[in-house]
């Protein structure tokens, strides 16, 4: 069965969504499942003409999108996007923080700087960009319900990942600070944890090492690797008046991986 037959449905008309990392995997199929539930859906991705295409293809089958290029490690692009998404659509009601990278796994007396500056200027200082401006739009709405993606790696530590680890447990901090802070003015943060999902960064991550994946399911209850539309239905609900009461979580969505 499909996942998505299993997916509850959401009534967004109106309401407009912005996802970064938005061409590709998760972001992508987040960015179609807001479009699915009527919302206008704005597709950030620092390739801006995939994004476009993607967009495009949306709009094709009836959605509302924009595609935009946006480097998140770039502040001002950061804005731009933002800026963009209500120019067009007039306001900015949910958001996926999800653009993120990997970088190759090292020991750690042995890790590059050059890698520990890499994937803390996306997946790091990405998301506090991006929450720093939805949450400029956000506060003056007073309103408005922002999902920034984790990783189990923001749950537990594994070896020779201390830099990707460090980044994603950063995450998680930023959310619970902003979390309290906003909840009080009508804006709800959360972050998912997505588990070894089936996107194109993890078959890049598993190429070449050809013992990973067999290590990978002694560690995945669920007995497979998850779904992009898993993590999206995911997202959708912590963005929904479902989680209404739902503020500064990091929801794990691994199949069973860090209950162990």
């Amino acid at each position: 069965m499909k996942s998505e037959t299993m997916n509850p449905t959401y009534d967004f008309k109106g309401q407009v969504a912005l996802v970064t990392g938005a061409a590709m995997g998760l972001g992508l199929a987040t960015a179609r499942a807001f479009a699915r539930s009527g919302a206008a859906v704005v597709l950030a991705d620092r390739d801006g003409e995939l994004a476009a295409k993607e967009a495009a293809r949306i709009v094709e089958e009836g959605g509302i999108a924009l595609g935009v290029r946006c480097d998140v490690t770039d502040e001002a692009q950061v804005a731009a996007a933002v800026d963009r998404a209500v120019a067009e659509y007039g306001r900015l009601d949910m958001a996926f923080n999800n653009a993120g990278i990997q970088v190759p796994p090292s020991d750690a007396a042995d890790e590059l700087a050059e890698s520990f500056h890499r994937v803390t200027a996306v997946n790091q200082f990405g998301v506090w960009a991006c929450m720093k401006h939805e949450l400029r739009i956000m506060r003056a709405q007073g309103s408005g319900a922002i999902v920034n993606c984790s990783s189990l790696g923001g749950l537990v530590g594994l070896p020779q990942r201390a830099a990707y680890h460090g980044t994603k447990h950063a995450v998680l901090g930023m959310t619970k600070s902003a979390g309290v802070e906003y909840a009080p003015r009508g804006i709800r943060i959360n972050a998912v944890c997505p588990g070894t999902i089936d996107t194109p960064m993890v078959q890049t991550m598993l190429k070449g090492q050809s013992g990973a994946m067999a290590e990978i399911m002694k560690q995945q209850p669920i007995g497979r690797l998850g779904l992009a539309d898993e993590i999206a239905a995911a997202v959708l609900w912590l963005c929904s008046p479902g989680a209404s009461f739902v503020v500064g979580v990091g929801l794990p969505v691994d199949g069973g991986f860090t209950a162990h």
